[in-house]
Parts: structure tokens; C-alpha cells; sequence
């Protein structure tokens, strides 16, 4: 692997002093996750302090250390390891020449994500870098940031947050070329109150666009407008994608490609394009036309875009499809959405669901968290969309989907269990050949863990 730090570097970048000479090619900051060559950045967590860590980093091939006091090993030395990281986040920025584009949202913004890397990384032949998982808050940009290779051509970022201003400071470090808001929804609301307040505190992304950069927005959305007057102010150029005939990037046409994919003709202000979308639902025939929206206003090639688009499958938590062994000596499929939910997402799930052929419809859904006051209304008001993907089994996990279960009663089949756990004993007993098995939830809920149990008698 070629270098990615040396100790000079570093502590120019930190204001830092280096105990010696050293090179690294990667940053951790998770001693879990150290692999050989790596820096290991020492932080101080709510719980923890990352210097109790060192041993374990370099037993496991750290080959320098970020820290604030003095310790045992190769190291550059800062006043604040939070600061620090921060720092060389804002030199890796300041280093790159790629085209680097930022991702929010409150849905979608992962997989957006992971698309537009493929495409980048399709059409640079492999000089693509993004944020890994989910590192979208004020520890996980600015390590994403360092962790961005010196000859690196394009950079994709998602940001997130729950909070006014937490996005105004992560696009500060970014500052990103192309930024785009996949869409606004009720996430997080319980900290914002309304929907527009949602819309105001993604728009901060806007706010960190470099001089010539341009702002993605989604049209569909009723607070498109709102983002367009506000994108205005920052971009020198505002483009929309959505599915309606009003959007700069927009859906032509659609039909169904296979059991579970989208061909999709659409329209961008450079020509029309015919492509397969992998990923199977209506939400993500929008989440491509935001992809290409992207990827065209950063120059790139429309049709590598295309085939990144059509080559993408679930990813684990956000979609994966997976086919298990049932008790009764056949065969079920999962599909996993446990990594999170909020309203707009369950109900995009849903619809899905409800097109999947299957001897029976199994919803096992986890509560939705930080609704706030509007929980109880929001929960319960999923009721329509169950009953639109004619689901024949629910399970419902979690003390906030009450009202869910209240609007269902006496309608189909349905249980509710307080933990994941109680999930897992009722699945594993409960189902059966040709089944077809959504499952989503928060992630604090922990239905991944059904869904790990579920895949010990994954089909190969």
C-alpha cells in the first residue's frame, strides 16, 4: 500500500511533535479495527479513553500513534486528539485535487453513498474514496477525510446529524463540490419539532460548497423550494432529480427488471439514458436519478454511472436479500433493512414488500426512535402501509409500536414482543417455505441480530 502519512506530515498538519520518524498507510481510531500499517488516533470517548488502548493497537501492527501525553511508541504528540484528527482531516482536504462531493439526507444517504463511489470508482478505475459504513458525525468525517489517498480523483462523503448546526460544521470540513440532500423526511424529529426545520438543518450542507460548486436537491420533495432558495445562496449551480416532469434529472419511463431491479429511462440535461437500477423499490429509482444528477455535474461518464447502478445489490442492513433455511425443510427470503428506520423509509420498505411474490408477507418491524411527541401518531400511521403490501404476519418489536398494533388489531396475523431477542424465538419458530421476511427497525433496537441468527442457515 502506498503511504498515506508520514510523521512529518502529521505533525505539521496537528501542530503536533513527532517521537521519531515513521510512515502510515491508513487511520483507526477503533483499536478493533487497527490493521498493520495503520495510525492509531487515541480519542477520549464518553466512556473510554482511547491511550488505554494503545497495547492492543500496536500488538495489532499500528504503525504510529496520535496521542496527548506521553507513551510507549512511535507517535505524534497533540494538546487534543479530537482536534487532531479534526486537523488532518482539514490536510487531507486540503491536499486532494479530486472532485469531492457530499451526501446528506434523511433517507437514502448510504446508499447514494455507495452508489456514486461505484460509479467514480468504476470510471477512475479505482481511484475512488468514500466514508466506510456509516462514519458520518463529527469523529467519522474527519477520519473518513484523513483517510483519503494523497492521488485520489474523486471523494464522496455522507454527513449526518440530529441536531441544528452539527451539519454546518462537518461541510466545513468537507467543503465539498457537488452536495446533494437525497430527501427530507421525519427523522430525528423529536429534536427539530417540524418537517421544515428537518429541511433548514440539511440545507446547512450547502453552506460549505467551494467557490463553482453546485447543490443537488430532490425535487419530489415539498420542501424543494425551501432547499433551491437556500441552495441558491452558496451554489453557482442548483439541479433537481426526481421522478415528477418539473426536474432537471427526471424519470422517464420504468418497468420491472426481474424480481428485484428497475429499468429506468431518464432524462438529464445532457441527453437520455437507459439503464437497470439493481436495487429493488421506488425509492431507488429516485436515489439513481440523484446519482446521475451528481455524477453529471461533476463531468463524469453517464453510462459507467449506469452500470455502477445496475451492479449494485443489497447492502448488509440497507437491503441485503437473503435466502434461508426454514424449519419445515424449505426455503425463505430476507430482506434485511435493520440498520435503520424512520416513517419515509418504512413505508418506502413496505411498498417493496408488497411487491415481492411469496406464500406469505412477514413484516417484523422494530420502533422508529427520536419521534418525539409525534411517536405514537407516527407509528400508528403505518398502519396503511401494511395494509397496502397486504402483509400477512406482523411482528412488531418494541414498547413505541403500540399504536401500530392497536391500528392493525383484528385486521391480519400479528404479535408484539418487547426486545430483539423475543424476535428472534418467534421468527425461528415461526417460519416457513416461501416465506418473505422484511425486517427493519432503528439500529438500537438491535434486529440485526435476527437477522445474524437468521443468516447462520443462509441458502449458498
Amino acid at each position: 500500500m502506498s503511504v498515506l502519512w508520514t510523521s512529518d506530515e502529521i505533525a505539521r498538519a496537528t501542530n503536533g511533535v513527532a517521537s521519531s520518524s515513521f510512515e502510515v498507510t491508513g487511520v483507526a481510531f477503533d483499536s478493533r479495527e487497527v490493521t498493520g500499517g495503520d495510525l492509531f488516533v487515541a480519542l477520549h470517548g464518553e466512556s473510554a479513553d482511547g491511550h488505554t488502548y494503545i497495547p492492543g493497537a500496536l500488538s495489532s501492527g499500528a504503525a504510529g500513534l496520535l496521542v496527548d501525553r506521553a507513551v510507549e511508541g512511535p507517535c505524534v504528540r497533540v494538546e487534543d486528539t479530537a482536534r487532531g484528527l479534526d486537523d488532518l482531516g482539514k490536510a487531507a482536504r486540503a491536499r486532494t485535487q479530486a472532485k469531492v462531493v457530499g451526501v446528506t439526507g434523511s433517507v437514502g444517504k448510504t446508499g447514494v453513498k455507495e452508489a456514486l463511489f461505484r460509479a467514480f470508482d468504476r470510471m477512475s478505475h479505482g481511484a475512488a474514496h468514500r466514508s466506510l459504513k456509516s462514519y458520518n458525525n463529527h469523529v467519522g468525517v474527519p477520519l473518513s477525510l484523513a483517510r483519503m489517498p494523497r492521488e485520489a480523483r474523486y471523494g464522496v462523503f455522507e454527513m449526518g446529524m440530529n441536531h441544528e448546526g452539527e451539519l454546518r460544521a462537518l461541510t466545513a470540513l468537507v467543503r465539498p463540490h457537488i452536495a446533494i440532500v437525497t430527501t427530507i423526511a421525519p427523522a430525528h424529529i423529536e429534536y427539530f419539532g417540524t418537517e421544515e426545520k428537518i429541511a433548514l438543518a440539511k440545507a446547512e450542507i450547502f453552506e460549505g460548497l467551494v467557490e463553482g460548486g453546485t447543490a443537488v436537491i430532490p425535487a419530489d420533495s415539498p420542501h424543494a423550494s425551501l432547499l433551491a432558495d437556500i441552495a441558491a445562496h452558496y451554489a453557482s449551480q442548483v439541479v433537481s432529480f426526481g421522478v415528477g416532469a418539473d426536474a432537471d434529472v427526471r424519470l422517464i419511463d420504468e418497468m420491472p427488471a426481474g424480481p428485484a431491479g428497475t429499468r429506468i429511462t431518464a432524462q438529464t440535461r445532457s441527453g437520455r439514458l437507459s439503464f437497470t437500477v439493481g436495487m429493488p423499490g421506488r425509492h431507488w429509482v429516485s436515489n439513481a436519478l440523484g446519482v446521475l444528477a451528481v455524477v453529471e455535474a461533476a463531468g463524469g461518464d453517464l453510462a459507467q454511472a449506469g452500470l455502477a447502478l445496475a451492479e449494485m445489490t443489497g447492502l448488509p442492513g440497507r437491503g441485503a436479500r437473503r435466502p434461508i433455511a426454514t424449519a419445515d425443510g424449505g426455503e425463505a427470503l430476507v430482506i434485511d433493512e435493520s440498520y435503520n428506520a424512520n416513517p419515509a423509509s418504512m413505508v418506502a420498505t413496505l411498498a417493496q414488500l408488497g411487491q415481492e411474490p411469496a406464500r406469505r408477507r412477514i413484516a417484523i418491524l422494530g420502533a422508529m426512535k427520536e419521534l418525539g411527541d409525534q411517536s405514537a401518531a407516527l407509528h400508528a400511521g403505518l398502519a396503511q402501509a401494511v395494509r397496502a403490501a397486504q402483509v400477512d404476519l406482523a411482528l412488531l418489536v418494541g414498547e413505541e409500536t403500540a399504536p401500530l398494533a392497536d391500528a392493525l388489531a383484528g385486521e391480519i396475523s400479528l404479535e408484539r414482543v418487547e426486545n430483539a431477542d423475543q424476535a428472534i424465538e418467534f421468527a425461528r419458530s415461526n417460519l416457513k417455505n416461501g416465506d418473505v421476511v422484511l425486517i427493519k427497525g432503528s439500529n438500537s433496537i438491535g434486529l440485526s441480530r435476527l437477522v445474524e441468527r437468521l443468516s447462520a442457515s443462509e441458502v449458498a
